[in-house]
């Protein structure tokens, strides 16, 4: 069976919250174009493709915008061709797999050896491959790797750290992931820090879901960025991690700062904003860098806003407690000044 976009394990997906969003999307939102200016796992971008003419999805991340190339760009592909090259490329004996950087470096701590080898042997075969394939086919083979070697890691879910004290079991198997048809529609995928992109995007609706506490999210899935980027670079400690790269302001103090700004110059009809209360937590890494009252003030500087709350479980690392979490959409329309002059005037 194929891989679907929501196949993966993602701290902060919004899978379970998707119809959700979409349902407040379709009552309070009107339009024909929609950005989602932190895609993530690109879900909500995908439940809203039947909805809008236009999408735009963004990401720092090389793995992030990899899959949306996977998923969502047009392009020619033959799903067949590409399986019987896999298949190929999979009978290949394991003592005959050379040995690459993925199965020195990451075999026996992130994966079994036996899936280090395979890994890092079909990441070079997709590479080698490159100048024969397509753009959508290097990209779907490529994201149908990451799906399926995430699947087989071990980790709890991030690549913080890998669980150690256990013997690790071979479970890599490869699965080809199954593309949205995306004919008839515009899409546009970015790879931009999201308050520059901000400065010249023009866009009805735009979805807006940072990551709000300090866990950098280059960092928690170093792993298969460097999957994606390809290479030996350089890894350090014992969560073998590169060099920094793709930091975000929104997991560091000036966070506030930084939403204020993407707000005040976000060219769009409709704000949409993803929250959820944990900046009361216990453990300094889940700790909200911006406080729901960020968020208000800075909406209402564009509008009128609306709150909407709904109960839902949450990342939970072993130090965080909740009896009452909650994920928060937050729902501006966008006016402009002299409209919000009159409606001042008028009370």
């Amino acid at each position: 069976m194929a891989l679907e976009i929501w196949n993966r394990r993602y701290t902060g997906s919004k899978y379970k919250l998707a119809g959700w969003i979409d349902e407040l999307i379709e009552t309070h939102c009107e339009g024909s174009s929609f950005c989602d200016i932190f895609a993530g796992t690109g879900v909500v971008a995908a439940t809203e493709l039947k909805r809008f003419d236009r999408v735009v999805l963004n990401d720092f991340l090389y793995s992030n915008h990899v899959i949306y190339k996977a998923f969502f760009q047009e392009g020619a592909y033959d799903p067949e061709r590409l399986e019987a090259r896999m298949e190929q490329w999979l009978q290949t004996p394991e003592d005959e797999m050379p040995s690459t950087f993925v199965y020195e470096q990451y075999g026996g701590r992130y994966f079994s050896a036996r899936d280090a080898k395979i890994i890092g042997y079909l990441r070079e075969k997709i590479e080698e491959s490159r100048p024969e394939l397509t753009e959508k086919e290097y990209c779907m083979l490529l994201a149908g790797l990451l799906y399926s070697a995430d699947k087989a890691a071990n980790t709890v879910g991030h690549y913080d750290a890998y669980i150690k004290g256990k013997p690790i079991r071979d479970t890599f198997h490869f699965e080809q992931i199954h593309p949205f048809d995306t004919s008839g529609k515009t899409i546009e995928i970015c790879r931009e820090d999201a308050n520059q992109l901000a400065r010249r995007l023009r866009c009805d609706v735009v979805y807006i879901d940072p990551p709000y506490n300090s866990r950098q999210y280059s960092r928690f899935y170093h792993v298969l960025e460097t999957l994606t980027k390809g290479g030996t670079p350089q890894l350090f400690g014992e969560a073998l991690k590169p060099e920094p790269e793709n930091m975000s302001e929104y997991c560091r103090n000036a966070a506030a700062g930084a939403f204020r700004d993407l707000i005040a110059h976000l060219d769009c009809r409709y704000l949409v904003v993803s929250y959820n209360n944990t900046y009361h937590s216990k453990s300094s890494s889940s700790r909200n860098k911006i406080e729901l009252e960020d968020i208000v003030k800075a909406l209402e500087s564009r509008g009128e806003v609306e709150i909407h709350a709904k109960e839902h479980p949450y990342f939970n690392a072993g130090k965080t407690e909740f009896s009452d979490h909650k994920e928060y959409i937050f729902i501006a329309r966008v006016t402009t000044p002299a409209e919000r002059e009159n409606a001042g005037g008028m009370e």
